[in-house]
This record gives structure tokens, sequence and C-alpha cells, in this order.
């Protein structure tokens, strides 16, 4: 058996902002792994371990952490204990889920087992989810449930909103304010495709409720707008980005079709940045949701996704922390989903 909080502090310790220390935390993990009897394979950015058995139960964590901002009262790369509040960078997103499903592996006896089971660790989840693309790439035949490491604060998460991203952006043709019959103005492009996008949102998508979420409903954000130079001149550019978090499949084709059509209609640049299903595998009776992204949108359709981490959910923040009583919680968590997948 392996200590669930010695794991993280060895975790901690690792500045996993950086590539090369993400690289060698996949070394500590692999080590780890093999001490408890386990093998490994690692591949680019991920680190998989497997044993004998058909995996009925998969494991899926990050190991990279966000950048730090100013004002942190703790060590950032150690382990700070404050009454019952364990302080680090990356100790609540999510490397205390990593510590936990160590820790509890450790205490199954898998040759008992009618089944096993894989982890598969990667980086890159912070920015881009690089990782887990690699992992789609290398995995053919995903265990049927998957259990996510992300802060929940000991929650079952078993849905999640949609993702879809767009940059989309204008042409026009530049030439002095006092003369705008000659050009052609960007914004004013911009403008009426967002007038038009906002009132279809308004009118069609964000009227269809799903209630196992949060906020029921399809939300739209425009998170950026940027174009023209100076008031006296037409601009020749103009390009912004708007996000919508889905609630199904029906409203992430109604708002692509849309997207086609204005983009015809305005002779609008249309890049897709994400696009990630919502999905929903209720385990419970009172199912619980979320709205943020996880790894798990990237996963195949049909299987029964579990979002379950420490807490509080402290994520990105200053004094990143977590309590012990949610860590020790944790393990057992774990200890009785793998018992009950792979028995």
């Amino acid at each position: 058996m392996v200590e669930v909080k010695e794991i993280l502090e060895n975790l901690v310790q690792y500045n996993t902002i950086k590539d090369k220390e993400n690289k060698q935390i996949l070394d500590y993990l692999e080590n780890t792994l093999q001490m408890l009897g386990f093998q490994t394979e690692k591949r680019g950015k991920i680190l998989i371990m497997k044993n004998q058995k058909e995996a009925a139960l998969g494991f899926l964590g990050h190991t990279d952490t966000v950048e730090y901002t100013n004002g942190w009262d703790y060590e950032k790369f150690s382990v700070t204990k404050q009454g019952n509040q364990l302080y680090g960078l990356g100790i609540c997103d999510m490397k205390a889920g990593i510590a936990a499903i160590l820790s509890a592996i450790s205490q199954v006896d898998f040759s008992k087992c009618s089944k096993g089971m894989k982890l598969y660790f990667t980086y890159d989840e912070e920015i881009g989810f690089a990782g887990i693309q690699e992992v789609i790439a290398y995995e053919k035949n995903f265990p049927q449930v998957m259990l996510l490491g992300e802060p929940t604060n000991n929650e079952k998460i078993v849905g999640s909103k949609g993702l879809m991203e767009y940059k989309i952006s204008f042409c026009g043709i530049k030439t002095h304010s006092s003369t705008p019959n000659k050009g052609k103005n960007a914004i004013m492009q911009a403008v009426r495709l967002i007038n038009e996008l906002t009132e279809f949102y308004e009118t069609e998508i964000k009227q269809q409720e799903n209630n196992h979420f949060e906020i029921p409903y399809t939300t739209m954000n425009l998170g950026v707008i940027q174009g023209g130079s100076a008031i006296n001149s037409v601009p020749d550019y103009c390009e912004f980005l708007v996000d919508f978090r889905t609630i199904g499949k029906a409203e992430e084709e109604k708002i692509r079709q849309k997207i086609q059509n204005l983009q015809k209609k305005y002779q609008a640049n249309v890049q897709e940045i994400n696009c990630l299903s919502a999905f929903f595998s209720p385990t419970e009776e009172d199912p619980k949701t979320c709205n943020f992204i996880t790894e798990a949108s990237f996963l195949p359709s049909g299987i029964q996704n579990i979002i379950l981490g420490a807490g509080p959910v402290t994520a990105h923040e200053v004094n990143e922390h977590i309590t012990e009583e949610s860590l020790e919680m944790l393990v057992k968590q774990y200890k009785e989903i793998i018992e009950k997948e792979c028995q």
C-alpha cells in the first residue's frame, strides 16, 4: 500500500507548467506503478498502465498545471498543511486525483478480480488538450467505464455541457471616414452578423432546456472582438471569438447550420476552434453535472463517464488547496468504484 499524502507531496514538487517536468513526473508515475507490479507503456505525452485482464474500468488524469499568479501565501511546489487544508499548485487540479488513484489501486487485490483496469496519464490538458488527443489516437478499445480525477468536491459528476468555439473574421476595404462610400466597413459586417446570431440564439437555442444542468440552457458568450485602427478610418478587418456551452446534439447541429448560413450571407471567414459534444451518462438517482469541459468530452460516445475528484474546488486559484478529509474520502471512493467495476 502506498500512502496518499506521500505521493501527493512528491507530485506537487514537480513544476508541471513546463514540458520537461511533465516528462519527469510521468517517469515518477511509471516507476511507482512498476513498483506496485503493474505493466506500463509510455508514448509521447501519455503513460498507460494496464494489467493482464480485460479492463472494465479506466482512469484518466492530467499532470500539467496552469501558470500561477502573484499573491500566493504558501509555497507553490510543496504541500503546506494549515489546519485541515493542504496547499500547493495543482493540488486540486488534479494531483490529488492522481495520488488518490495510485493509493486506491495499491489497496486492491486484482488477482481476486475478474476484470482489470487501465490508467491513462497525460499532460497539456490545460492548454489545448494535446495529451488526450494522443490517448484517443492510441486506444482502440476503451473500458466501458471511465473515471476522471478533475476536482468535484467528492461529488460524482456524470454529465458535462458541450463546447463550440468559433473565430469569425471579415475583410473590408480601408478608406478615410469622410468617404465611406469608397470603402467597406469590416466592423459593421461583424455587427450585422453578431446581431443576427444573437437573435437566433435568444429565440431558437436558449429556449431549449435540460434541467440536469445547473444552467439548464445553452449559453453564448462573445468573448473577444478586434478591429479598426483609427476613428477616422473605415476598418478593413474585424474578427471576434464566440463560444457556446451546449446542452445536447440537437442544439449543436442548429448552431453549426446557422453559422454556415451566416458565413455565406455576410461573406465571413469562419474557423471552428473546438467542437465537443455534451454528454450525460447518469448512474445515480440524482445525477450531478458540470458546465466546464473535461477530457471526458473527447472520449467516444457510449462510455459511462464519472468525473470525481477532491475539494473544495479551488482550481486555477491563488492558494489552491484541498482538505485532508476530502483526499482520504477520495481514496475510499476510488477503491469502491474499482472493486465494483472489476469484481
